[in-house]
């Protein structure tokens, strides 16, 4: 196995458990707001915004891991019926599309975005925490996505050569 694929397969599983680790934080959020509603008759307004951000990081973090697993929702009937030299071109193309999105979009927006946000100082409602914190789960995810096409690219590439 080469080391670019031990670090692809590091990479997604450190993912896998911060994944599984604020679903787990976020299901505790939740019954904990259930709990202290109906149990102790006294309802918590910091549940609610931790659930929120919680959900935000899951699922920003989620998408970034799907397309690293390329496991992510598409559609490929069309590309199904293509040769398989075009299937690879096709991929090709459409990784770099997938990395110039999340490089302009995710990354250099995110980046905007958390910088906007902690130089203006917003802080969240109820919890007070920077919104930038929050928000640079964006920046973060697009920099995965980046890395998970160049590697998606190289192995379309040695798969080539290999032939």
């Amino acid at each position: 196995m080469k080391l670019t694929d031990l670090f692809f397969d590091k990479v997604s599983k450190i993912l896998e458990w911060i994944l599984i680790l604020i679903f787990a934080l976020l299901v505790l959020d939740v019954l904990f707001q259930v709990f202290s509603r109906y149990i102790l008759g006294e309802s918590f307004s910091w549940t609610e915004e931790f659930a929120r951000f919680a959900l935000i990081w899951m699922t920003i973090l989620g998408a970034a891991y799907l397309n690293g697993k390329q496991d992510h929702l598409s559609m490929d009937f069309l590309y199904q019926k293509l040769s398989k030299a075009n299937q690879e071109k096709i991929a090709i193309l459409i990784e770099i599309l997938i990395f110039l999105f999340a490089l302009v979009v995710m990354f250099v927006g995110g980046l905007n975005l958390v910088y906007t946000t902690l130089h203006l100082g917003q802080l969240s409602g109820t919890l007070r925490i920077p919104l930038g914190y929050v928000y640079a789960i964006l920046p973060f995810s697009g920099f995965l996505i980046m890395l998970f096409s160049i590697y998606h690219i190289a192995v379309v590439y040695n798969n080539k050569n290999k032939k």
